[in-house]
């Protein structure tokens, strides 16, 4: 009676697979030396699928449903075997089950700036960074081009793999977007969709569907972001330099007063002089925002009338000159404003 219950025990003849956690995504049932019953059954769940695989060939694919394992349900793996119509004994095949459930909440973003072309700003650092969805879409290609023999394979081991894919196609769904950097944050859905549709052959190449992509955040290296601010301080005063001179008062103003209140601020008036307020940095500074508060375009004759009264020095001039060269490399002043305003420096040499 014992060696019965041995030998039945050789024989499979139920074959399931109940998901113990989540992340798996391909599970070999633990077949070892024993064989399949002949006429036993196969249960397939939703949101899974199940392969048998002879001697390294993938036989017969599965959904979900339940069947009996007889040589009608497996063609393929009958044809392997040579079996006959009246086969009815057990055999051996390595069954693979997988899971077709979404894998969410998988994260993406850039370790490093991406570079990406931008007709605004011409070549932009861009980082970004948001999450995606996918799931098993063709079992028999994930098991030869992925999983394999192995016993399990998990998401967890494919994370690295997809997060690269993601990377990869950063620069192709900006261009495919046509969406310049500024609009990028309020078009991150359109952006979110063709990273998608950039990235989703790469994933169908690996037996995977890319369900969904979210853009969640795209910005720019700090260094990067402070010309930006710069640019659009400048297009929120116009070309006027006048105003441009407002602009820059205002922004010195609480540096100023930080540099005070600890004793120093040596550094804050030479961004002041660089900037054409002069030596006298009080008089100006109140010229300045009087004349703002008041509407005038006066701005820059206050502050030269301020210089002109204390007299500007030779290195003075050089050091504002230097200061309006590097904002012209940069794009705030254009070629005729630091024209202007070089003609203006200069004759106060005279």
């Amino acid at each position: 009676m014992a060696l019965m219950d041995f030998i039945k025990k050789q024989f499979i003849d139920i074959l399931e697979w109940v998901e113990d956690s989540d992340g798996t995504l391909a599970w070999r049932y633990p077949v070892a030396d024993r064989e399949i019953q002949y006429g036993g059954s196969l249960t397939v769940r939703e949101s899974q699928v199940a392969i048998f695989v002879n001697e390294g060939k993938v036989a017969d694919v599965f959904g979900p449903g339940m069947y009996k394992l007889t040589t009608q349900t497996l063609p393929v793996l009958t044809y392997l075997k040579n079996w006959d119509k009246l086969f009815q004994s057990p055999f051996k095949s390595d069954v693979y089950f997988f899971s077709t459930r979404q894998q969410i909440d998988q994260r993406w973003g850039t370790t490093q700036p991406v570079t990406i072309r931008d007709k605004d700003f011409g070549a932009v650092r861009l980082r970004a960074f948001g999450n995606y969805a996918y799931r098993v879409a063709d079992a028999k290609k994930f098991h030869t081009e992925i999983s394999g023999t192995r016993d399990r394979y998990t998401a967890a081991e494919l994370d690295g793999q997809l997060r690269a894919l993601m990377l990869q196609h950063i620069s192709d769904a900006v261009a495919s977007a046509g969406i310049p950097f500024l609009d990028l944050a309020a078009n991150q859905v359109e952006f979110a969709k063709q990273l998608r549709d950039a990235t989703l052959p790469a994933f169908e190449a690996l037996g995977l569907a890319l369900e969904g992509v979210t853009v969640q955040n795209v910005s720019l290296p700090e260094d990067l972001q402070k010309v930006l601010d710069q640019k659009i301080g400048m297009g929120m005063v116009g070309n006027d330099m006048g105003k441009f001179m407002q602009y820059q008062t205002a922004q010195a103003i609480p540096k100023f007063a930080e540099g005070g209140a600890g004793g120093g601020g040596s550094g804050i008036a030479g961004d002041a002089m660089g900037l054409g307020a002069g030596v006298a940095l009080g008089q100006v500074l109140a010229q300045n925002l009087q004349q703002g508060l008041q509407g005038g375009g006066g701005a820059a004759a206050a502050a030269g009338a301020a210089a002109a009264a204390v007299g500007i020095k030779p290195d003075e001039v050089m050091a504002t000159l230097e200061k309006l060269a590097d904002l012209k490399a940069k794009g705030i002043l254009t070629e005729e404003e630091f024209s202007t305003k070089k003609a203006e420096l200069l004759k106060k040499l005279v």
